[in-house]
């Protein structure tokens, strides 16, 4: 990926309503580098799925400006944009061969034969489907045809990749290697991909920055590890992996920590991050792999009595669910084996964490 400054998409204050009244993307203001794998994630509804289709041409900007490749292509039309598009449904032609599929948008472009079939060859040989040139999309299983459909927006080599929830139709495992393919394919081409979904762990595992989307703003941009250690709001902590949620107010702010009151009149200590004054209400957010089960006493800031409620096994690891500072459904994550044969439902544990563990953000 080249440098972030080297803005090779341009999203400038976009804005798009559908009804004159209800604006689903506002002042969307988003630079995308050359050769990026950026996603837009966020809930359905949240403003992604429209940006990508404002960005394909498939939709009208309300307002604001699109530029790509330092062309502004708001009055392009969609075939005229040089983008390739996949879809989570393939959008194959079923009465064409697979060939004929990839061959159809070389013959838009014009393309000789000679070239045409030199292109096919090397995009079927890329998503490993060199023997099923000759077959019909109805002759393919659901991770064929999403393979079709990934060498057919690659063939005939476009500056840019959209893909909106390409892979949600496929079930999990199929699913994780067809990630595994596209990041593969992403890394040798070089191609910028713009991606949409709704999977947090498929952003997590292909993107190299997110765009979180919620009610037609990003909430946060940023590389995946940052976007889950370090989430700016409320929304994005929750949204991105798991995460125990406790309300409060700040008592005090203290060198780099806060003191914050709970419901049940205990106090905590945890890591302010858009607070600025005391006596505001706050969420607290603490990731469940963070929390230690029965620590030394005095070795962590907050350390907690706890009753067990449920334990679920995961096979690597154990979800143990516990009632504390006034929450019935907190969760600790512990891998399996270490100290988990001791626990029971109804038992007594005490539950710990550090004050940089748990991000305090403004509650308004």
């Amino acid at each position: 990926m080249q440098d972030s400054n080297d803005a090779f998409v341009k999203f400038v204050e976009v804005q798009k309503t559908y009804d004159g009244e209800t604006l689903v993307v506002k002042n969307l203001s988003l630079d995308i580098a050359r050769g990026e794998f950026l996603t837009m994630l966020g809930p359905s509804g949240s403003g992604k799925t429209s940006s990508l289709m404002m960005l394909a041409g498939f939709e009208t900007l309300t307002s604001g400006r699109i530029i790509l490749d330092s062309r502004p292509i708001d009055n392009v039309p969609p075939h005229k944009r040089n983008i390739g598009m996949v879809f989570q449904n393939y959008a194959l032609f079923p009465h064409m061969t697979v060939e004929e599929n990839l061959a159809f948008p070389l013959k838009v472009r014009k393309l000789g034969k000679a070239d045409t079939e030199a292109r096919i060859k090397r995009a079927l040989n890329m998503v490993r489907l060199d023997s099923f040139g000759k077959r019909r999309p109805g002759q393919l299983s659901g991770g064929q045809q999403q393979r079709v459909a990934l060498a057919r927006a690659l063939v005939f080599d476009p500056k840019l990749v959209l893909m909106d929830e390409p892979l949600g139709a496929l079930d999990k495992q199929l699913r994780e290697q067809m990630q595994r393919e596209i990041k593969q394919i992403h890394k040798e081409l070089g191609v910028t991909v713009v991606y949409v979904t709704h999977d947090q762990s498929e952003a997590l595992t292909m993107s190299d920055r997110i765009a979180v989307f919620n009610d037609g703003v990003i909430q946060q941009l940023a590389a995946p590890a940052e976007l889950y250690e370090q989430p700016q709001n409320a929304f994005v902590a929750q949204f991105i992996g798991e995460s125990n949620e406790l309300h409060g107010k700040v008592l005090e702010l203290e060198g780099g920590t806060c003191k914050v009151a709970i419901p049940n009149g205990k106090i905590l200590r945890a890591t302010p991050v858009n607070i600025e004054t005391a006596g505001r209400p706050t969420v607290l957010s603490l990731r469940p792999e963070r929390v230690s089960l029965n620590p030394p006493p005095a070795s962590l800031e907050n350390i907690f009595s706890a009753r067990v409620e449920e334990l679920i096994y995961l096979g690597d690891h154990v979800r143990v669910r516990v009632s504390v500072c006034g929450c019935d459904d907190f969760l600790v994550k512990v891998r399996n084996g270490e100290g988990v044969a001791q626990l029971e439902p109804s038992g007594t544990v005490t539950v710990g964490w550090k004050a940089e563990d748990c991000r305090a953000f403004s509650a308004t």
